[in-house]
Parts: C-alpha cells; structure tokens; sequence
C-alpha cells in the first residue's frame, strides 16, 4: 500500500468520527486553538486535544506558533485528494448508471408492439 493510499485511510478514519468532523468545519471558517475548538463542546480540553492530535496525524490539520497562541489550521490539500478520489468514483458509478439507463431505454423500446399505420387497419 502506497503512502497516498495510507493518507487517505487515515483521513478517512478521521473523519468517521463526528466530533473531528465537526473541528474540521470549524476549522473550514478560521484556524482556531485547541481552546477555542473545545468551547462548544461538553467534553475536556484533553480529549480535543487528542482529537486534533488524529487529524493532524492523517494530515487534515497543521498547527504552527503565533506568539503564545498555537492555532490549528485546516490542510485543504488533504481534502482535495479526498475529494478527488471520491469523485473518481462517483463518476464510474454515475456513467455505469447511465449505460444501463440506456441499455432499459433499448430494452423498452424493443418490447414496444409495432405501431399500425392506417393502410393495415
């Protein structure tokens, strides 16, 4: 396994847990501290903490210093490969929904009883 494909396990890992999903929308407004992440929560500090701590293992966050602040900043690089590879997908599935539309849209049109035109009547 490649080191895309365990990056985009790990993000996706991430992600399955709603309180992670809900830091990275947070973080899609502003970068914010583990502080300021915790505030709507009813959980610990502590516990964010860790929950920055596995995104920014599966490489959806950055944190850097700002004098005695250390904002957490959202990776929209790691997104990006997230959303292409489910685009890839999406487009498969989409162009297999849309040879079978066609394939139905045949088989329709071949069950049709021939129309009779006024000289048969």
């Amino acid at each position: 396994m490649g080191d895309s494909t365990q990056q985009l396990d790990r993000a996706f890992a991430a992600l399955a847990d709603p309180t992670r999903r809900g830091l990275v929308a947070r973080l899609a407004v502003s970068d914010a501290t583990v502080s300021e992440l915790a505030e709507p929560y009813d959980v610990s500090f502590q516990a964010i903490s860790k929950h920055v701590k596995v995104l920014q293992d599966a490489g959806l966050v950055t944190r850097s210093r700002d004098a005695q602040r250390r904002p957490v900043h959202l990776n929209a690089e790691a997104l990006d490969s997230m959303t292409a590879w489910i685009e890839r997908y999406r487009r498969e599935a989409e162009d297999r929904y849309r040879r079978l539309d066609a394939l139905l849209d045949r088989m329709t049109d071949d069950d049709q009883p021939p129309t009779q035109t006024k000289d048969e009547s």
